[in-house]
């Protein structure tokens, strides 16, 4: 079954809203209050800006549950220059690049620039987020050892990552890409890491096999 997406027609712009990818990270209603407002319904309004003005915030999306098209000729979204994976306080792990992502089911792996991946295990939406490490209590500052395992790479974070989630165990990137810690600080350079899924590594966000011991189900 497709997921539901809905669209919401502007002024040279229209917005695509897919609400299961929605974990509420607020950067559309922050960004353009006049346009993306929760308590309003419809909540999008593309009336209330420029194409331009909104096509920047829902750029900054970090869950790609908003998208854009343009219909006045104005530049679409690309991926970003390098592929940039990014650590979340007690929650997922954002994904931003040139990203392909292998999800359970039929057809050819989903193109994506931006999406939030379940660290907690507990999500019924994996791959994807859906804001139950909150229920669950999942604790992980998302800090980096510098030392930590993982294939490092000095290449370039550049070219298609490839994101599949491993049956029952970890998150398995086929690609080059920055692991960044959740305040910036430590940034590693890897290619063709396995990364935790399940929540219950001690060598997080790496994968250390623990998702055997206990018991992990996940397509």
């Amino acid at each position: 079954m497709k997921p539901k997406v809905r669209e919401y027609e502007g002024d040279g712009i229209v917005v695509r809203f897919e609400p299961r990818r929605c974990i509420h990270a607020e950067e559309c209603v922050h960004g353009l209050p006049g346009v993306f407002d929760a308590h309003r319904r419809p909540w999008v309004d593309p009336r209330g800006a420029t194409a331009d003005e909104i096509a920047a915030v829902v750029g900054r999306c970090p869950t790609g549950a908003l998208q854009f098209e343009r219909s006045d000729g104005g530049p679409g979204e690309t991926p970003p220059p390098s592929n940039a994976l990014t650590l979340v306080p007690n929650g997922p792990l954002y994904a931003w690049g040139d990203l392909e992502l292998e999800i359970a089911g039929p057809g050819a792996p989903s193109r994506e620039i931006r999406a939030a991946l379940c660290r907690c295990g507990a999500s019924e939406r994996k791959p994807f987020c859906d804001n139950n490490h909150v229920e669950l209590g999942f604790r992980d500052a998302g800090d980096l050892d510098a030392e930590g395992s993982g294939s490092t790479s000095n290449e370039p974070a550049e070219g298609p990552l490839k994101i599949r989630p491993l049956p029952n165990g970890s998150l398995l990137l086929d690609g080059r890409a920055e692991l960044r810690s959740a305040d910036g600080a430590t940034r590693i350079p890897v290619r063709n890491a396995a990364l935790c899924r399940c929540g219950a590594s001690e060598n997080k966000p790496f994968c250390d096999g623990s998702h055997f011991s206990v018991g992990f189900e996940a397509e």
